[in-house]
Order: structure tokens, then sequence, then C-alpha cells
């Protein structure tokens, strides 16, 4: 027997169906952010290739705008598959956002350089982040909602955490492809001539590998009961949610600046400012990233405990007094193991946020419309804030003001701090709860 969304029918209240499901969404998600973020973690290889010149903090930071430019389409897939994910089910959206990702991870694969067909190439290179980034902001509402529907109520927070597992997975790939190619397979000069190529056709084929695998995804009761909602997925529908809107906004603020800090913007932060080398920077990165993805879910089993609301306030609260110490001690350090546990103590802080903060959203808001209000105001205060946080960044170090970033980003978290404090819990006010009754 075939169920109505194409997956083989099992019982979505087996303990082993759900991990199954679970799994298989959370492998794809891992796809999908290797894919996008494979160009962070090579980008000081081909920048030179799409921004020619004899400055290397201009090119990188050329190469970091089309970074942030790839986020401004995340609204836009955030309402395309919202729509989809909403008004046509949570499989078929999943299907189609990783499709586009292979598609953009292609494209970069095999575009030429500057030096072969000119300006074209970084506007070749800028619309395959553009596709990369739509179908980025398709897949984090799309497999947040998935992931907090398919868990079991009592632990959904620990189910949830694989969204950041396997985010961050993603990039903690991104990287050991880099340290394989940099100390195995390819020295400095073939990695700029033609090895950053390698780690996109191979993104490409995972994408495809993924592809096949959610086909056999099985639809969410919580999505089959909101079929009898007139608007699934509208705009219209989301205004009729504004508080839950504008608190997944100021939720995601601050958390979005101190995610990217430690992630893509670390690698080169190392490198311009604490004058570690590239392989010190990608040891450490990588080293750091395992650490943090390791935090998820003994967080994720600490909110189902405690409650989702005290772990966002301590995390506002220290990453409001600790980010400027952390960063400006990073800074000045030149050793490669002080940097390390210094990146590990910021990730205890950081992980507050990143382990929960997906089950927060979906819980906001009823099946209906959830994975529209998961993803969009999430998409766009990520566009504005998140993508530009590398590019924010090296433009106060251009100007000799590189800590004016580190309060900035402390700023930032004050701000939703407030929000965490005047947020009811959502383990206790759960619409997923809500519907699930309903069913």
């Amino acid at each position: 027997m075939m169920n109505d969304s194409g997956g083989a029918a099992v019982g979505l209240r087996s303990e082993a169906a759900r991990l199954r499901a679970i799994v298989v969404g959370s492998i794809g998600n891992l796809v999908e952010w290797y894919d996008f973020y494979v160009y962070s973690a090579f980008s000081l290889y081909f920048a030179e290739a799409f921004f020619p010149g004899d400055d290397p903090l201009a090119q990188m930071m050329s190469a970091s705008g089309v970074f942030a430019l790839g986020f401004f389409m995340r609204p836009v897939g955030a309402y395309i598959f919202g729509r989809i994910g909403d008004g046509r089910g949570r499989r078929k959206a999943l299907m189609l956002s990783v499709l586009l990702m292979c598609l953009g991870s292609l494209i970069v694969a095999l575009v030429p350089t500057y030096a072969t067909i000119g300006a074209a190439a970084p506007a070749i290179l800028l619309f395959a982040r553009l596709l990369q980034g739509a179908s980025l902001g398709g897949e984090y509402g799309s497999s947040a909602t998935y992931l907090a529907e398919m868990a079991h109520p009592e632990r959904r927070g620990f189910y949830s955490s694989f969204q950041y597992v396997t985010m961050i997975a993603g990039q903690l790939l991104a990287l050991c492809v880099l340290l394989l190619l940099q100390n195995v397979l390819l020295d400095a000069h073939a990695l700029r001539d033609w090895g950053w190529r390698i780690p996109f056709a191979f993104g490409a084929l995972l994408a495809v590998v993924a592809l096949v695998m959610r086909r056999d995804l099985v639809e969410t009761d919580a999505f089959k009961a909101s079929r009898a909602e007139k608007e699934r997925g509208s705009l219209h529908a989301l205004l009729a949610h504004k508080r839950e809107t504008a608190i997944v906004v100021g939720l995601t603020l601050g958390g979005t600046i101190a995610f990217y800090v430690y992630t893509t913007y670390m690698q080169k932060f190392l490198k311009l400012s604490a004058g570690l080398s590239d392989a010190q920077t990608t040891w450490i990165s990588a080293g750091s990233l395992l650490f943090a993805l390791l935090l998820q879910p003994i967080y994720g089993v600490m909110s189902d405990r405690i409650g989702r609301r005290p772990m966002l306030i301590a995390f506002g609260l220290l990453g409001t007094i600790l980010t400027t110490p952390l960063l400006t001690a990073i800074q000045n350090t030149r050793s490669a193991w002080a940097a390390f546990a210094l990146i590990c103590c910021a990730w205890l802080i950081v992980a507050l946020y990143t382990s929960i903060n997906a089950v927060v959203k979906a819980e906001l808001f009823p099946a209906a419309i959830r994975v529209t209000g998961v993803a969009l105001p999430y998409a766009a205060t990520v566009s504005l804030f998140g993508g530009s946080a590398e590019y924010v960044a090296l433009w106060f170090k251009a100007r000799g003001h590189e800590n004016w970033f580190y309060w900035y980003a402390s700023a930032a978290i004050f701000v939703s701090l407030i929000v965490y404090a005047t947020t009811p819990d959502t383990k206790k006010n759960s619409r997923i709860e809500q519907d699930e009754n309903i069913v």
C-alpha cells in the first residue's frame, strides 16, 4: 500500500517510523548545507579566479558579497517553498529544494573563470548562489517543520536539534573535504587553479542521492489534518499571526549573527585577524564545528526537560556580556590551541540558541501556515543580519575599526534577549500539541 504522498504506508505513531523519517530528512538537510557552505570554505582559493586584483582583502570582500547576496534569495525561497510545503506537503517541498540546490552546485562546478569569459564569470557565480539561496530558504522551514511534526512530543527538542546537527555537519563535511584536498590530494597551486571545483561537483552528486532518499519520506499527520483549511501557506494567513511572526524575527536576530560569526566568518577571522595559517584555520574551524555538533542534541534534551525559554534567556545574557571579550581574545591570540579553546567556549553559549530555535519557531504556528511561518520571517532576518555578518565584519576591518563589529553582534543579541524574556515557553504552549490533539 502507498500513502497519499508517494511513500510507503507506515504507522506514523511508531517510534521506528518516526526515527527513520527524521534520519532521512536530516541527511537531506546535511547535503543542502554542505552545498551552500562549501562556497565559504573554498572562497580563499577561488576568489581570485572570479575577482581579479592584488588585494586579498578586497577579493575576500567581493566573494563575501556574493555569499551575502545569496542570502537575499532566502526569503523568496522561503515563500515559494512555504506555499508548497503548507499547500502540497512537507515531502514535496523537501524534494524540490534539494533538486534546486543540486543545480546551483553544478553550475559553480562548471562555470569558467574571469580570465576566460570576463565579467560574465562572477555574474554566473552570483546566479548559482541565488539559486542555492532560494533552495536553502525553502529547506530550513520545510525540514524544521518536518522534524518537529514527526518527533515524539516528549522528545521534540532532542529530535529537532538534528536540524542544526546536520547544518553544522554540512559545514564540517565541507571543511573535511578542504582538509583532504589541502593535505593529501592537491597542493595550493592546484587548489587555486582547478581543485576548488571538486567539492561543488561532489555536492551536486550528494544532492542527487538525497533527492532519491527523500522520495520515500512519509507525510506528517499534522499536514494531513490541515488540508481542510482554506488558506494554507499564504501571506494573508501569515499576517493573521503577526505576534508569532514578530517573535521569530526577534528570536533569530542575535542568534543568526552569532551562528555565522563562529561558522562562516571564523575561518577568515583566524587568518586575517589572528594571523594563523590556512591549515591552522581549517583545523580549528573543523574541530570547533565538531564540538558544536556534539552540543546540539545534549542541549535539545535539556530543553525537553527544563523548557525552551530558560535556555534562550541564558544565550541572550551570556552572548550579550561575553561576545566582545571572546572575539577580542581570539583576535589577540597567536596560539592555535588557545583560539580553538576560545571558540569552543563561545559555542557553549551559541548552542543554547542553535539547538532549539527551529523547534521554538515550529511550536509557534498552526499546521496550515507552519512551513511559511517558520521559514519566511526567519529567512528575511537571516538575509539582513546573518548573511551579511561576514561582509559587515570585513567592512569594519577594512576601515580600521574591527572591534566595532563585536559590539554590533553584542547589541543584536541583547535585542533578542528582550524577546526571549517576554515570550512564553513554547514547550508549554505548543501549537504542534494542539494539532495532534485535534488529530
